[in-house]
């Protein structure tokens, strides 16, 4: 039998609602499955059982896993049945044996873990036990420390399964253990990055995008779309909201001091996808900003920004830089979609010397001035929603 064992780290800690967590990890890999017509997923024992059958690609299974969020790692294993009280570890040998004849390697070690703990044999025992026969029969030759393979037994009560690689998972939370958080999406490199990290926390991301349409082409909405979609494989299920922003942005410049008109820009924005976030349940917005990276986000002007909004307003990115948001957004698959060109309200409009050191004062007595309700509700009424699923 052919199967994956799931293994997960956080889970394992939380006391009485341990459950909760397990169960909503089995409930999301049946998800990532469905497509596949994968029936068994089991939790067995601090760990989940997948059982792949015979007509599905073990590639296929380990692709899906390593984007389910909460899944430390995993071994593809094949499985043999096992006497609890009068454990026989022959046919288990036998099956090592032929799958270390598969790989390419001098020195190796074996690593047990038991599970039922009534099974007579320990860890250290099947180690010892599996380790000298493989030695006596390939004449390769033990090494704890950095092997050329280790070879992986996982001790079940009525099963051993042996897997010759572990598999590495996003690790974290399984998504919708943390409720619901509104993603401000630009389509550049920091924001998919920010939502990813949320969505790796277990929070179910609504995505938010503010467009210059009908002033500039929608290119920006299209590549959102590609990065909502690329997201969507870790959420199953994506709600993607469109704002047309540039005719909002046009009445903002014919009315306001350019300097403060980014810091303006952003107000309004959070103050809509606030909105949205509410009529979806979101506790709270994200957004990609990371410390002086842009006039934008300097100390002063986010603190002049996050006063706009009721909600919380989470920076996953804060403390990072560009490099480790970019090696982030290459890992993610984002990268190379967020650095198409294209036009988006971000760079619409913008002054060549932006107030980098906006005061709450000033931005109240512009805002007196301007429509800003109508603003809120110009763009809402104007929004488009898009919905994604995986696999689509």
């Amino acid at each position: 039998m052919r199967c994956a064992i799931v293994h997960y780290h956080e889970l394992a800690l939380k006391g009485r609602n341990r459950d909760f967590f397990e169960q909503r990890l089995v409930r999301n890999l049946r998800l990532a499955l469905r497509d596949l017509q994968i029936r068994r997923v089991e939790s067995l024992q601090g760990r989940i059982r997948i059982t792949i059958p015979d007509q599905i690609s073990t590639d296929a299974v380990a692709e899906r896993l390593r984007r389910t969020c909460g899944v430390a790692n995993f071994l593809l294993t094949e499985s043999v049945p096992l006497n609890l009280k009068h454990p026989d570890l022959l046919e288990l040998k036998q099956r090592a044996e032929r799958l270390v004849a598969l790989e390419d390697f001098q020195t190796f070690r074996v690593t047990a873990k038991r599970a039922d703990k009534r099974l007579p044999l320990t860890s250290m025992d099947v180690e010892r036990d599996i380790g000298g026969y493989l030695c006596e029969v390939t004449g390769k030759t033990v090494k704890l420390k950095q092997p050329d393979l280790t070879l992986y037994i996982e001790l079940l009560s009525h099963e051993a399964h042996v897997a010759a690689r572990k598999i590495s998972g996003p690790g974290g939370m399984p998504v919708g253990t943390s409720g619901k958080v509104a993603c401000l999406l630009s389509g550049g490199i920091d924001s998919p990055v920010a939502a990813y990290r949320m969505i790796k926390r277990g929070c179910k991301a609504v995505f938010v995008h503010f467009s210059g349409h009908p002033l500039v082409s929608r290119a920006s909405e299209e590549k959102v779309q590609e990065l909502v979609q690329l997201l969507t494989a870790y959420q199953y299920h994506s709600q993607l909201y469109i704002v047309p922003f540039g005719e909002i942005q046009r009445d903002i410049v014919a009315n306001a001091p350019a300097p403060f008109r980014v810091v303006l820009y952003r107000r309004i924005m959070v103050r809509i996808a606030e909105e949205l976030a509410r009529r979806e349940g979101c506790w709270a917005l994200v957004t990609g900003d990371s410390l002086g990276q842009v006039a934008s986000q300097t100390a002063e002007n986010l603190s002049v920004v996050e006063e706009a909004a009721e909600l919380p307003l989470l920076r996953p990115l804060i403390g990072m830089d560009k490099i480790e948001i970019t090696e982030q957004a290459q890992q993610l698959g984002s990268f190379t979609t967020s650095i198409e060109p294209d036009q988006d309200c971000c760079k619409l409009f913008v002054p060549l010397h932006p107030s980098t050191r906006t005061k709450p004062a000033d931005i109240h007595r512009i805002e007196r001035g301007l429509e800003i309700s109508t603003f809120v509700k110009q763009g809402l009424d104007k929004t488009e929603l898009s919905t994604f699923t995986f696999p689509s």
